[in-house]
């Protein structure tokens, strides 16, 4: 069975990015070292939840990419939040950069935004979950 075990991501600071990365998503050390650290989501650290592992560089390439169609910035992770519009303000009132809220018509609130972190990498957030 395949599914997503872990998700590299660039950082700039390692210990700066922790703590951004605990105090906006909520994520817990799993294991760290000088430059890299492993991440967890999960308060249970279920098998199926996918660690982050967050890896010091000095490249400047991060996770985004531009739709040559339309010019909209997207992230490569959506991360899964029940209270999308909580979680923006959130995000917003403590100086995050996000986008605007976008919410489907006729869904009763489903939507998503996108924020980037503290080493620019951008990500998205959602309240649609596939069953």
């Amino acid at each position: 069975m395949l599914r997503v075990a872990t998700v590299e991501i660039p950082v700039t600071d390692l210990d700066e990015s922790i703590s951004w990365y605990s105090k906006y998503l909520g994520t817990t050390i799993l294991t760290k070292t000088n430059h890299t650290a492993m991440l967890t989501c999960s308060t249970t650290n279920s098998p199926g939840n996918p660690t982050l592992y967050l890896v010091e560089t000095s490249d400047n390439e991060r996770l985004s990419f531009r739709s040559s169609h339309t010019g909209i910035t997207h992230s490569v992770i959506d991360f899964y939040v029940p209270d999308l519009e909580s979680f923006h303000a959130f995000l917003a009132e403590n100086g995050v950069q996000v986008s605007p809220l976008h919410l489907f018509p006729d869904t009763k609130g489903l939507g998503g935004f996108g924020f980037s972190d503290s080493s620019g990498n951008s990500f998205g957030a959602t309240n649609i979950v596939h069953s």
